[in-house]
């Protein structure tokens, strides 16, 4: 099982922080100083690739980039000591999902919204919608007021996201948000599901989907392919993470019985 994002990134830190120890006193041996400030930037610079190595998330690197210094300045300042270990864990609750579920929170785009609610006009009527790792309810809510005929679902199990997204969905009469992992959500009740997970359970999701989900419905992820198995459609969005929404639609059972990935 692979570490939580946010213990991947204090290894980040702490190794940083010590090859720099190392560093600096050695550089003391020779009577060679640097500003504080100017360590800390290079602390945050190293710790910022290096979480990046360990597979964290882009918009992780701003965050580690600027932990230290931002440490420092709150030294300055002379701000409360707790406000550090609070900002550990918001973090720590916002991914408390990656270890189980294997999937880190991702936060849907503007382009990505702009295109979901492209295909979701494509059917006709109204129809039951399901995001799979909901996060904060960034395409949820957006989805659910633009659509107000349909009904959404989001499951979330990371306890800030999900209260953040809970809190987000009471205003809308066709939106609810539960507390319960992705791998507990049936998925025959939906015409779409969409996800935004990771690579790692890909998979395991395609085996759930294509015995759960109804002939013509659709299985849409943002970004993360299935191994093995072609996607009906492919849609870049051209955004600066180079995002795409790929897209399955069920087949029949017959279809099902040949597929070549069960």
């Amino acid at each position: 099982m692979r570490f939580l994002p946010i213990f991947r990134a204090l290894l980040a830190q702490l190794l940083v922080l010590a090859l720099l120890a190392v560093l600096v006193l050695i550089l003391t041996r020779f009577d060679l100083r640097f500003p504080l400030a100017a360590v800390a930037l290079l602390q945050g610079l190293g710790a910022a690739l290096l979480g990046w190595r360990l597979g964290l998330s882009r918009w992780w690197l701003p965050i580690n980039f600027a932990f230290v210094p931002a440490l420092l300045l709150a030294q300055g300042l002379a701000l409360p000591g707790w406000l550090a270990p609070l900002a550990f864990a918001l973090l720590l609750l916002l991914n408390w999902n990656s270890a189980g579920e294997r999937v880190p929170l991702y936060l849907t785009g503007r382009r990505t919204l702009q295109q979901l609610q492209a295909l979701l006009s494509e059917r006709d009527g109204g129809g039951r919608f399901v995001d799979l790792g909901c996060g904060l309810g960034s395409a949820l809510c957006p989805l659910a007021r633009a659509f107000p005929q349909r009904q959404f679902l989001g499951v979330e199990t990371a306890p800030l996201s999900f209260l953040i997204a809970w809190l987000r969905s009471l205003p809308l009469r066709n939106c609810k948000v539960r507390y319960r992992s992705l791998w507990a959500q049936p998925l025959d009740e939906f015409e779409v599901v969409y996800c935004f997970l990771s690579p790692e359970p890909m998979m395991q999701l395609w085996q759930s989907a294509r015995t759960q989900m109804r002939a013509g419905s659709w299985l849409i992820s943002n970004s993360f392919a299935i191994p093995g198995v072609p996607a009906s459609r492919t849609l870049q969005l051209e955004d600066w993470r180079g995002s795409r929404l790929l897209l399955w639609e069920m087949p029949g059972a017959e279809l099902a019985a040949t597929d070549p990935a069960g």
